[in-house]
């Protein structure tokens, strides 16, 4: 289906480029072969998956997962184990996580989607799971060190109030990986609440 929405795009946007060129004719022109040429070389760049497309897709796979979490800033962690589906779809444009655990001794599941856009030169990730019914998005950049970070908001369910969050996921190797979450505390500011030790199953 994304193909004829991006045409759709594309020849919306060379029609308009025509009539903003011809505004004072009567008879508008047709884009020249030259526009059209450049429109499908922008788009082509644009939806075609890249280099930090692959960073994501060698996260495919299955993992287990150890998860810390902290309810409040110095509060112990509670611990317990998972299992997660790291996956790529849509022909390598956007990575998937699945993830099944326990979290405050109740059974977990939740479910992300990332994306590394083109043309933003970002990556942006929407996050869903059985702990609430709104949705986390984050947005962010990969690391020289190939580390992702990524910071966002999500309403406060109590306050109606934003509350911000920042999460670091550290690949440590083909088989590792760490991801670290802070979120606002009851003082407002930033404490650690989430860490999820990966490691790939064999």
């Amino acid at each position: 289906m994304r193909k004829p929405l991006y045409l759709i795009a594309i020849l919306a946007a060379c029609a308009s480029l025509a009539g903003a060129a011809n505004a004072d004719d009567t008879k508008p022109a047709a884009p020249s072969a030259a526009d059209q040429k450049a429109m499908m070389d922008a788009w082509m760049k644009y939806a075609t998956p890249g280099e930090t497309h692959k960073k994501m897709a060698a996260m495919e796979g299955s993992w287990t997962a150890k998860v810390s979490q902290w309810m409040a800033p110095g509060a112990p962690a509670e611990e317990s184990t998972g299992t997660a589906e790291f996956k790529m779809i849509l022909g390598g444009r956007y990575l998937t996580q699945s993830i099944s655990a326990t979290m405050m001794g109740q059974p977990f599941n939740g479910f992300g989607i990332t994306a590394y856009d083109n043309a933003k030169k970002a990556t942006q990730t929407a996050w869903v799971d059985t702990m609430g019914t709104g949705m986390l998005q984050m947005a962010g950049t990969f690391g020289a060190d190939g580390s992702l970070t990524e910071t966002g908001t999500m309403d406060d369910f109590m306050s109606g109030k934003p509350m911000s969050f920042k999460g670091v996921l550290h690949v440590t190797d083909n088989d590792h990986m760490m991801y670290e979450m802070w979120g606002s505390g009851p003082d407002g500011k930033m404490f650690k609440n989430l860490e999820v030790d990966y490691s790939r199953k064999k």
